[in-house]
């Protein structure tokens, strides 16, 4: 058997290592930063820096469990620079000073780590800030000039939020969720992650052509859900749109009703090299938008709360659910609005324990708290709830009832006590909190498939309580989040606007070419 010198062997070796330096590309560097929530301009709460959960470096990993997992293919295709994202629950407006911070962690924190291939811009969309319009347009400039021109942005949205040209233009590649409820949060965001992975790795770059048309309607969620048509099929064809040769993303926005802003209504956008292919897709999914306009409808029955609750006393279906939509905590509402449960316990029907099984959930109340916690499980107390930040329908409601249940450590409500008074069970919170889930209720000793009515800040139900639901009515309620939007004062967002101009003429939905980033001026 021949036998190769030692030296000889090195002298491979290192020709070897050379070759694989000279092929090997370096993988891309990418950060990751965003601040999302949806905020009501119509509700008087304020949404300050501590509403905000603010994460840094790998922290932010752990929002994206199910692709950005240590050890996960995704993870090892670039080196990732997490800078900081802040995400908040739906609320009101962000004071000016409180975005400047949290923009200002974000800079800084990108600064650090120049320079960058790429950024995925995890954001909401429909963020307002007192005294600024299009702050996610405002935020977008602020990044593109710290990480350069060149930098492959990729935009991951709700479909709820809002696409300003300025948006559009420092975007390369953009999307937002295809269902409400928004069941595929985290199939988009990782869409979003893979798209600008493709780019990068193919040597592609940024698409060719990026094609923006604002369609003028502005929806609530609750008329907007994937669940039923026109919805439905429109978000079909999106995905239709997606997948067509030359094209690289569709996208379709309903745009947020609850802030009175320019910017506000629907967008549909397409990214691609074929020019022919990303107009011709844009302007298919913009008139389908509009051909349906008049099919939209409430995801479910709706009426006024009186309404509701003699239909679900005199149901025998139960759960019977009732959404008290117009306070939604989801949405924007601050939460607290005490005008539902105020009518609930001045009806006759609810004033003995013997009387129908409701659970409502929720609301605030740091005073009834402090009483519950000092007086313990099974004993009466008296205390206020509610009307701390609305009292525009309401004021606070003063509760005596006895304590079923203390929760302590909530992530969002902080505390959690039950109180009964009657027959109806209210859940109050330390901090606002929506209620989601069974585990929310069942670990509070409420059995909400064995009651008889259970009432629910919440606009669309989501899917684990819409799936326990024997029956379900909308109630359209006051609050910051109005379902009925002729009801809002809007003054500031572009008008015609379907449906509060129902006779409108038909709108220009041809494509707008929108400048690429490199060509885009930083306002």
């Amino acid at each position: 058997m021949m036998t190769v010198p030692a030296r000889f062997t090195c002298m491979l070796m290192m020709v070897a290592l050379q070759s694989f330096a000279q092929t090997n590309t370096p993988l891309p560097r990418i950060a990751i930063a965003g601040i999302g929530i949806e905020s009501s301009t119509f509700s008087p709460a304020l949404s300050t820096e501590a509403s905000f959960t603010i994460k840094r470096g790998n922290q932010i990993y752990t929002s994206y469990p199910g692709f950005m997992h240590e050890g996960s293919p995704i993870r090892n295709r670039a080196t990732w620079l997490p800078a900081v994202t802040a995400r908040s629950l739906p609320g009101g407006a962000v004071p000016r000073a409180d975005y400047e911070a949290m923009a200002g962690y974000i800079l800084d924190s990108l600064k650090k780590n120049l320079p960058y291939d790429g950024l995925f811009f995890d954001i909401h969309g429909a963020m307002s800030v007192v005294g600024l319009d299009d702050p996610e347009g405002d935020l977008i400039t602020r990044v593109r000039k710290v990480v350069g021109p060149e930098t492959i942005i990729s935009t991951s949205m709700d479909l709820h939020g809002n696409v300003s040209v300025r948006l559009a233009e420092l975007s390369d590649l953009i999307t937002c969720y295809r269902m409400a409820p928004h069941e595929d949060a985290q199939e988009t965001k990782q869409r979003s992650v893979e798209q600008l992975l493709q780019r990068l790795e193919s040597g592609k770059g940024k698409p060719r052509y990026k094609a923006w048309i604002p369609v003028p309607i502005l929806l609530p969620g609750e008329q907007t859900s994937t669940r039923i048509e026109p919805a439905k099929s429109l978000y079909a064809a999106v995905g239709t749109a997606a997948a067509r040769p030359g094209v690289m993303e569709a996208a379709l926005w309903m745009g947020y009703p609850w802030a009175d802003e320019p910017r506000n209504h629907g967008v549909v956008m397409v990214t691609g090299d074929d020019q022919e292919a990303v107009a011709a897709s844009a302007e298919a999914l913009a008139n389908h938008f509009w051909q349906v306009r008049d099919a939209f409808h409430f995801v479910a029955p709706t009426g006024s709360l009186a309404e509701c609750l003699n239909k679900a006393i005199a149901s025998r279906k139960k759960p019977f659910f009732i959404s008290d939509s117009g306070d939604n905590p989801t949405a924007g509402g601050a939460g607290d609005v005490t005008w539902s449960l105020q009518q609930i316990l001045a009806r006759e029907e609810f004033k003995s324990a013997n009387g129908p099984t409701l659970i409502y959930a929720s609301i605030p109340g740091p005073d009834m708290i402090q009483k519950a916690l000092k007086a313990g499980v099974g004993k009466k107390v008296t205390g206020l709830a509610g009307a701390a930040v609305d009292n525009r329908y309401a004021p606070p409601l003063l509760i005596e009832g006895t304590v079923r249940a203390i929760y302590q450590g909530d992530a969002n409500a902080g505390v959690e006590a039950v109180i009964q008074t009657g027959s109806v069970f209210v859940i109050v919170t330390q901090e606002r909190k929506p209620y989601h889930k069974e585990a929310d209720f069942t670990r509070l000793g409420l059995e909400p498939r064995k009651a008889d009515i259970v009432v629910v800040k919440i606009g669309y139900l989501e899917p684990e309580l819409y799936n326990m639901r024997a029956d379900w009515l909308l109630a359209l309620t006051p609050g910051g989040v109005d379902q009925d939007l002729a009801r809002l004062p809007y003054k500031r967002i572009q008008r015609p606007m379907f449906p509060l101009d129902k006779n409108m003429k038909d709108p220009d939905l041809k494509v707008r070419w929108v400048k690429a980033s490199q060509e885009a001026e930083l306002y």
